[in-house]
């Protein structure tokens, strides 16, 4: 076993020196999959999957961190999970909100909530706005990290401060630490059409008639709308469990990104899975549809 270690330690530093810090990506989304077909694989319960895989995300943002990652987005919970049956549902939510406050205790990151959060039990996602709202820093530069929406056309739950202030807290501005959006209830298509909802209502307001905004709209409009708004696009986006697909994942923003297939679960993900995913980035000619 020792040796076994050893050829591990000395792989793993191999793969860190085939990755050059001035390709590795500024913003990395990542489809935390394969929970429940890796308790399976395990023989054990469905919940423990899901907390094994909580575990591995503090290791994983520390992994980035490492490398110089700027911005990290976890999709942690889908529109669709919402769907799931209440008897793993309701112990996977509190799986994820003790996630997020174990994060968020670490005050190493400044997190982001993003996605439909009205749709979670209301206790659920309080406890979710609490923890991102702490790592705001005590200058209050960085706001209250909340860009999420409400479910069923709600308004789009409002960072406090003036309009300065929530760009600031939106893009991050004046903190030097990795961003880390949460992705709880979200759906791409979902997150498009709150960006859309929300800029009718934006331009409305200023006293725009609809045949103003349709002669005016911009790619650029949506964006500013966007969950992410204020953050570079990511540039790589890993999917763990071998699944092929990106389910709808930051749809909008992903137009030019890299994607990386890992066949390892979620759970069992290690450091040299994810130096493989940023050599193999660095290796690849981006063109960004030129």
């Amino acid at each position: 076993m020792a040796g076994d270690n050893l050829l591990y330690n000395l792989y793993e530093r191999r793969l860190a020196a085939q990755v050059k810090p001035e390709r590795v990506p500024q913003h990395v989304g990542v489809i935390l999959d394969g929970n429940r077909r890796w308790a399976r694989a395990m023989g054990i319960g469905t919940a423990q999957g899901h907390k094994r895989g909580a575990d591995k995300i503090e290791e994983f943002l520390g992994w980035a961190e490492d490398a110089g990652v700027g911005v990290v987005t976890l999709w942690l919970l889908s529109t669709d999970n919402l769907s799931r049956d209440p008897a793993e549902l309701s112990p996977l939510l509190d799986i994820i909100a003790h996630a997020v406050d174990e994060l968020a205790g670490t005050g190493r990151w400044r997190l982001r909530l993003v996605g439909a959060v009205d749709l979670l039990p209301a206790p659920v996602a309080e406890r979710l706005r609490a923890a991102v709202a702490s790592t705001a820093r005590a200058d209050g530069a960085a706001g209250d990290g909340v860009s999420a929406s409400g479910g069923g056309g709600k308004a789009r739950a409002a960072v406090t401060g003036s309009a300065g202030s929530r760009d600031a807290a939106d893009s991050g501005e004046g903190d030097s630490r990795m961003q880390v959006n949460v992705a709880v209830g979200y759906g791409g298509r979902q997150e498009i059409a709150d960006a859309v909802r929300d800029l009718l209502r934006e331009r409305a307001a200023a006293g725009a008639t609809l045949e103003d905004v349709a002669d005016s709209l911009s790619e650029e409009d949506i964006t500013a709308h966007l969950y992410t708004k204020g953050q570079p696009d990511p540039e790589l986006v890993i999917r763990t469990s071998g699944e092929q697909r990106l389910s709808g994942f930051l749809l909008w923003q992903s137009v030019h990104s890299e994607y990386y297939f890992c066949e390892v679960y979620w759970p069992a993900f290690r450091r040299i899975d994810f130096l493989r995913a940023l050599r193999d980035y660095g290796q690849r000619e981006r063109r960004l549809g030129r």
